[in-house]
This record gives C-alpha cells, structure tokens and sequence, in this order.
C-alpha cells in the first residue's frame, strides 16, 4: 500500500491493461500474435510465472488463445448465446469501441416473410435498416434489421449511427427486449456482402436471425447479420 492509502495495481493486471489497450486502440486485431512469456516478462521487467498469469486470465476471459508451439493471438469476439446482448454491448465486452455504418434506411412493404415473423399484416409497412457494425475499425458484420413502421417511424437514421438500437428503443420509445428466438447457419460472401465487408468473394460467414421480442411478448424486431467467421466464435453455454 502507497501511502495515499491507494493500492498498488498488480503486476498481471498492468500488462494484461496493456495488451487490452493495444486491442481497443486497433493495434493488435483478432489472429494477431501477442508477445511471448519471456518477452512480457522482459518488456514489463516481471517474473516469467507474472507474465504466464497475465496471458493464463486473459485466455480465460475469451480475450486471448494460446496455441501450444505456435504462440498466443487475439482472440475473435465471442458472441454469447446465453445473453440477449447488442452489438455494442458485445464489443465493449471485448473492451473494442463499436461503431456503425448506416448503408440503406428506407421504408419497405413487400417483404411479406419478415412481416409474417414480426406478426404483421400482409403488405404492412416496416423500416429497412441496413448496417456495417465495425470494431477497432474495421468491418465485423452486415446487419439489416426490420421494425414495424407503425411504432417506429419517427427512428432517425443520425441516432443510429451514434449508438446502440437496443438503447435508443429503450430511451425513446419505452421498448425493453425481452428474448429472442434464433436461427444460426453457415453461408458464404456474396459479391456484394464480401466487399462491404472488404473478405473476399465465397469466404465463409455466419448468419444469424433473430426475432427480438419485448418484456410485453410483442415481436419487435427482426434480424438478419452476417458475420465474419474469420472475426467471431461462439460461447453456447447449456444447462441441464
């Protein structure tokens, strides 16, 4: 103890700071290598047993993996399937700034199968909201999200691009997300979706659809996102 009265940060926690900071920053991005024990414990004049430490609790966290005879690299995002969480919510989870890209925000009313999963009438009118969700800059997912014109009409693109859609619904309209019921398979790039994404044509992505319902059962939102699979893995957690 200091004689503030503060404590001393351990030596662990200081370097595993270090590396999360170089992650949020972009300098390292997921499949990057992590230095080795021995340089950690050189660089942050620590013990080979403090450095082993540091890199043992981030492999725990999910933030890093340790491939034995190849080294240590970044990890890519986990997506939780135990907890309704947003994008954002995610990526601060991973300590990475999320950000996104509106591409199309229009109004739609001929795409009766995601009318018929939001429990609307044939023909109703929804809002089309296509997004590049980016983290430490660099492309994660395409998103296109649907919601009831009805309820939602006065959504602005310009709030979207600033923040999360979870707590805009919440903050504005009162809308609290309950659940969803998901459908996860496996898909490749088309041309288009691969140059948003800046991969290339083909490679593999994971889709995900949701229908999001609120706290009141009510089918809110609809969504289909198309993830990088070389930038996010799957943490399912089941219960017995």
């Amino acid at each position: 103890m200091t004689g503030n009265g503060s404590h001393e940060v351990p030596a662990y926690r200081k370097i595993q700071t270090a590396i999360l900071r170089r992650i949020e920053a972009g300098e390292l991005k997921p499949g990057d290598a992590v230095e080795s024990e021995r340089e950690l414990s050189k660089i942050h004049q620590v013990s080979l047993m403090t450095a082993r430490h540091a890199l043992a609790g981030l492999e725990r966290e999910g933030i890093v993996r340790r491939k034995a005879g190849a080294g240590t690299f970044v990890a890519p995002p986990l997506i939780h399937f135990n907890k309704l969480m947003s994008f954002t919510e995610q990526m601060s989870g991973r300590s990475l700034s999320a950000a996104s890209k509106v591409l199309q925000f229009t109004k739609i009313s001929d795409e009766q199968e995601v009318a018929a999963r939001l429990a609307l009438a044939p023909g109703s009118s929804m809002l089309k909201i296509e997004r590049i969700r980016q983290a430490a800059d660099e492309p994660f997912a395409l998103e296109i999200c649907y919601l009831p014109e009805v309820e939602f009409g006065n959504l602005a693109r310009s709030t979207l691009e600033r923040g999360s859609l979870f707590s805009t619904l919440e903050r504005d309209y009162g809308v609290q997300l309950s659940y969803a019921d998901e459908e996860v398979d496996a898909t490749a790039a088309d041309a288009t979706t691969a140059r948003v994404l800046d991969i290339p044509a083909g490679q593999s992505l994971l889709r995900i659809r949701q229908v999001l319902y609120s706290t009141k059962g009510r089918a809110t939102i609809y969504v289909l996102g198309l993830y990088r699979a070389d930038r996010h893995s799957l943490l399912i957690r089941r219960f017995r």
